[in-house]
């Protein structure tokens, strides 16, 4: 008896570790520098409504489809919550579609909802930009 007794404590001691490792919080590595910067260029970009520095390392297909009009919509939505601050927090990393695509938390100073940013890049360029 006691000897079952103590195993049923050992499995609840390493199911509650288990859980508690689970659960703990986990800080994600840092981007890459250059990701970093890209990362930071976008959100630049959007607070001006800077359509040429938005693009600068996009792929073809991202300078061809993003117009001046998407830049304006961008800063309307996210320029004003941007310049009253905001914390981005950087999430992951993932393989997606032949893209590495880069994950962001962005919590902001008026209180609104937190936005997740995600940033595609094909080669070394940005082939995507989306907000959820």
């Amino acid at each position: 008896m006691y000897k079952l007794a103590g195993s049923i404590q050992f499995v609840g001691l390493v199911g509650m570790l288990a859980l508690v490792a689970v659960i703990a919080p986990i800080k994600a590595d840092d981007p890459e520098p250059a990701v970093q910067k890209i990362f930071d260029k976008l959100l630049g970009a959007i607070k001006t409504a800077d359509l040429e520095a938005f693009v600068a390392d996009g792929t073809e297909a991202v300078k061809k489809g993003t117009t001046q009009e998407i830049m304006d919509a961008l800063k309307k939505d996210m320029g004003a919550r941007l310049d009253k601050g905001y914390q981005a927090r950087y999430l992951c990393e993932l393989k997606q579609a032949g893209h590495q695509v880069y994950l962001w938390k962005a919590t902001f100073k008026d209180a609104g909802d937190d936005l997740v940013i995600r940033v595609a890049l094909k080669d070394g360029k940005v082939a995507g930009f989306f907000l959820q």
